[in-house]
């Protein structure tokens, strides 16, 4: 609880936006595998650090999950097979590029989002409370397992906008000093892999 409260307390929700829409080309700008994997795991951290509550079983559900949809329509080498099923070199790279991707955008979301997020106007109120109720979606564990799909996602929603109606008045925090000193860290930790091979890794 003490990192969730120093985390609220010295950065502003406009500056964790900023800085989240900042460093967001960095990892998908990255063509790396192995790069995007050390991004995610540094968003992991981030996200521990800032006191975010993380599902690791549900993180790596969603990995094996999405990496066997890509093994469906398989190109390149032979690994390996299963019967008829074949898992070929370039569709298991491309589903577990895919799949680090998501989770990171996942990491960085929990860590940049926040609740208390606003803009001014019409517009961003719209887009502040639809950024505020991802926060919530991805910072909370919903059941769905499947049994009735209709009725659990209706009962989520419905949860949901009860939260809308009963969410209090939250005073706007305005970002420290060591709170941009860390910003600016951040940022440059997580485009470090992309100007290491753009302009330092021979070519």
């Amino acid at each position: 609880m003490r990192r969730r409260e120093v985390y609220e307390n010295i950065f502003s929700a406009r500056a964790l936006f900023l800085a989240g829409l900042i460093i967001m080309p960095a990892l998908l700008f990255n063509p790396s595998t192995e790069y995007r994997v050390i991004q995610f795991l540094f968003f992991l951290f981030l996200a521990l650090l800032s006191g975010k509550r993380i599902d690791f079983l549900l993180t790596i559900f969603i990995i094996i999950f999405i990496v066997a949809f890509n093994l469906i329509i398989p190109y390149g080498r032979v690994l390996f097979s299963i019967g008829a099923f074949k898992v070929t070199s370039g569709a298991l790279l491309a589903g577990i590029h895919r799949a680090i991707t998501l989770s990171a955008l996942v990491m960085l979301s929990k860590v940049t989002v926040r609740q208390d997020l606003k803009f001014p106007g019409s517009f961003g109120q719209i887009l502040g409370e639809s950024l505020r109720m991802f926060s919530i979606i991805i910072n909370r564990k919903y059941r769905i397992t499947g049994k009735n799909l209709i009725s659990e996602i209706d009962n989520m929603m419905l949860e949901l906008s009860e939260e809308t109606v009963s969410q209090p008045q939250v005073n706007e925090v305005k970002t420290k000093p060591l709170g941009v000193i860390v910003l600016i860290a951040v940022i440059v930790l997580s485009w470090l892999p992309w100007f290491y091979i753009f302009l330092v890794q021979p070519k």
